[in-house]
């Protein structure tokens, strides 16, 4: 079995353990009660998934200080309105849309049959898939753990949890809130180091979501694989944001740097790199230095400026400015206070890198932190085919009112996501789909496609009597004549062209 090691990018009745030395044996009797609970249960009523999502809307607002409190521990310092605004409003607010619309999306959806079997039927049904396995990630561990879990409930599965390790008092308290509102059987929550959670990974779950870098992503995906079990996997990578040179540099400069520094660039859409035009470059540099200045006057003694995760990520941060430096990259560090800023208190400032060059590593990797690189360019042509020549991010900005150049930049690039003239904006939008394309990921969730992922599909055809027994005349041994003409008539009949 693959290891998978710690990653920087990473009441009723109901008794959720710790599992820190855990068997896989116990991992999979867990999984098997699920299995048999979701049979017992199956399929769930609209009402009973309501009253899931009630229940977990419920426990999410009651716990929310508690959230507020154990992310600002796990962090040392985190600011309490992005946890509410990034993690507590998203959940809400999209268990609140799910209910709103999962009468809708549960009702078979009538279809035409093809015009040789009519008047048979045809429609779609929506069915659960069974238990589903939720991996989440530490920079957003309410969000990427709680998010999925409304999509699975929606679709009326079960489900397991493995958040991760590396915000351990946020997974200790999302392990209480499930135990205090869900019976075991039908939500449960495993906590544990990297061992368990590769373990988790190959238990034969219907489905399985993690959010996290792409290196765990390929463990994950070649664990799931042994089962044939379906993946969606929600990574990363560097995901531009291209501002055009009619755009004011001042408001592009002061959405760009908002995504970047919420959470101290810890976010898996945060715009990882600005395209500007060569003669607006010190412009853009300037402005976002004023910008970032006026909101972190100070840095180690403001409550609205996160910390670095551990050490480790911190020290990851300064490996690739020193790097960068010695390579030729100019460094600007935004620092309004002069505070001191080390590995002790893990307050890394935010800092612009321009002069970059594709031999850095700083170029090579996602930062996933409090660094913004600032890349020239000529023309848009010259930007686009830049975004092209690397791996499809999960995310991609652009900046411009001209309506024919955002459909260029639409149709010419691929991303998971865009948000045009902000960033980050269209995670959160509940009709929209969100996932990645290729290394930033696959599959998608949030709304109604969240709703299709966790749920089977299923194709239903009813043969009409007519239909049935014409076809079975026609189409069946002993063939005759009129088999023969039946057959021609199908594979050369005319039909309009399309233009």
């Amino acid at each position: 079995m693959a290891s998978i090691q710690p990653e920087v990018q990473e009441s009723r009745s109901a008794t959720v353990e710790t599992l820190s030395q855990s068997s896989e044996g116990q991992l999979k009797t867990k999984f098997q009660r699920q299995k048999q609970a979701f049979r017992a249960a199956a399929p769930r009523s609209y009402r009973e998934r309501v009253d899931a999502l009630n229940a977990l809307l419920e426990g999410v607002i009651r716990y929310q200080e508690d959230f507020v409190e154990a992310l600002n521990q796990d962090y040392g310092n985190r600011a309490a309105q992005e946890t509410r605004l990034l993690e507590i409003f998203p959940v809400v607010d999209e268990i609140r849309h799910t209910r709103r619309h999962l009468r809708k999306w549960m009702k078979p959806r009538r279809v035409a049959s093809n015009w040789q079997f009519s008047p048979s039927k045809a429609r779609v049904i929506y069915q659960p898939l069974g238990v589903v396995g939720i991996i989440g990630a530490w920079n957003y561990q309410i969000l990427l753990t709680l998010s999925p879990l409304v999509n699975a409930l929606a679709a009326g599965n079960h489900a397991m949890i493995k958040p991760s390790e590396m915000a351990p008092a946020t997974a200790e308290l999302i392990k209480k809130m499930i135990a205090d509102v869900f019976d075991e059987d039908y939500v449960t929550v495993i906590t544990g180091g990297p061992e368990v959670s590769a373990e988790f990974s190959a238990l034969p779950f219907d489905h399985l979501i993690f959010t996290g870098s792409s290196r765990i992503g390929k463990l994950i995906m070649r664990a799931a694989s042994e089962n044939l079990t379906p993946v969606t996997l929600e990574l990363g990578g560097k995901s531009p944001a291209l501002v055009h040179p009619s755009y004011s540099h001042a408001k592009a400069a002061d959405r760009i740097c908002s995504g970047k520094f919420w959470n101290a660039g810890q976010t898996c859409v945060a715009p990882d790199y600005a395209l500007v035009q060569q003669q607006h470059l010190d412009e853009f540099i300037r402005e976002s230095q004023a910008v970032v200045a006026s909101r972190y006057k100070s840095l180690t003694t403001n409550a609205d400026y996160t910390r670095v995760i551990n050490t480790r990520a911190y020290e990851r941060f300064e490996s690739l400015l020193q790097d960068a430096r010695e390579k030729g990259a100019k460094i600007v560090t935004i620092n309004p206070g002069n505070d001191v800023c080390n590995v002790e208190n893990r307050v890394f400032p935010p800092t612009l890198v321009t002069n970059v060059t594709p031999d850095m590593q700083i170029m090579q990797e996602e930062i996933f932190g409090p660094i913004l690189l600032v890349v020239p360019y000529k023309t848009i042509n010259e930007a686009i085919e830049y975004i092209n020549d690397r791996p499809r991010p999960l995310a991609l900005y652009y900046f411009d009112h001209d309506k024919g150049r955002i459909n260029k930049v639409l149709n010419e690039t691929t991303s998971g996501g865009v948000t045009v003239n902000d960033t980050i904006f269209h995670l959160p939008q509940n009709n929209l789909p969100f996932g990645g394309v290729g290394p930033s990921g696959m599959g998608a969730y949030h709304g109604v496609d969240g709703f299709e992922t966790f749920s089977k599909k299923k194709g239903v055809f009813l043969q009409s009597r007519l239909v049935g027994w014409f076809l079975s005349l026609a189409l069946k041994p002993p063939y005759t004549r009129f088999s023969d003409a039946f057959i021609k008539l199908l594979i050369f009949r005319r039909s309009k062209s399309v233009d």
